[in-house]
């Protein structure tokens, strides 16, 4: 019998804190070497879904099936062990799987060149780096272990763009390659149009599904031109328009013609 494809499946899932509602009846699934991002206004849900969907959550309502066989993750904070040295920090998780030291080491630091760091910033602690410089850390200690899955929670957004668009064409290499499989959450819908096969839109107080937007072309084909184009379709769509309140905004921005008078 060949080998099933890993996949994480949600199905009907629904959450609260007490009284409060977060999420409404999300169904989607995640197929091996695709990825989905979830987009929605603040304050949606959109952590608590992928908290929910990587185990940090118990289930208390659907059901949540992962059967990829290794995953990790990178957050809008870093989240680096602060008495931790940079090469300590990149190796944390193979130390954790039980592999020697010399041989995390070198892997730590082959990874660690590739996303741009210096050899003699190995050495250094996190107070010591830049903002990017942590995220470099931060997205070599996930990829350093070679997950199935990796989930993202808005890694990109503190960043410049030049440092955000490296970082992307090492993950879109990776989903190439089929070794990455992406569950993504963002409030950039050009992020979402340029990394994702799938877009989520969430609409919020609960948090549920608002429409699903399917994007063929492959990561590596979609150059600035191509993006740009989809996120103006996007903003141009009524979903889009009234999950994110942009007629609202729009209309606030607005000059007033009685005043004008």
């Amino acid at each position: 019998m060949a080998e099933l494809d890993a996949e994480l499946h949600v199905q009907h899932l629904s959450h609260s804190f007490g009284p409060h509602e977060i999420l409404r009846d999300i169904s989607f699934n995640l197929k091996e070497g695709h990825v989905i991002s979830v987009v929605g206004p603040s304050g949606g849900g959109k952590t608590t879904l992928l908290h929910l969907c990587a185990g940090f959550l118990d289930v208390e309502e659907g059901k949540v099936t992962n059967t990829f066989n290794k995953h990790a993750f990178a957050f809008q904070e870093t989240r680096l062990l602060p008495w931790q040295t940079t090469l300590d920090n990149i190796a944390f998780g193979l130390k954790a799987q039980g592999m020697r030291k010399q041989q995390r080491y070198h892997l730590a630091t082959e990874i660690a060149l590739r996303f741009g760091l210096e050899k003699k910033d190995l050495s250094k602690f996190p107070k010591d780096l830049s903002g990017g410089m942590r995220q470099r850390v931060s997205f070599a200690r996930a990829l350093v272990i070679e997950p199935q899955l990796l989930f993202l929670d808005e890694p990109f957004s503190a960043l410049d763009i030049g440092l955000k668009q490296e970082l992307q064409q090492i993950l879109i290499q990776l989903i190439s390659d089929g070794r990455l499989t992406v569950f993504f959450i963002t409030h950039d819908l050009m992020e979402a149009v340029r990394l994702s096969d799938q877009i989520i839109v969430l609409d919020v107080d609960p948090g549920r599904v608002a429409h699903t937007f399917t994007i063929e072309k492959p990561q590596q084909e979609r150059d600035d031109a191509y993006v740009y184009a989809e996120t103006a379709k996007l903003l141009a769509n009524p979903v889009i328009i009234k999950t994110f309140e942009l007629s609202i905004a729009s209309s606030r921005n607005k000059p007033d013609k009685g005043a004008a008078a």
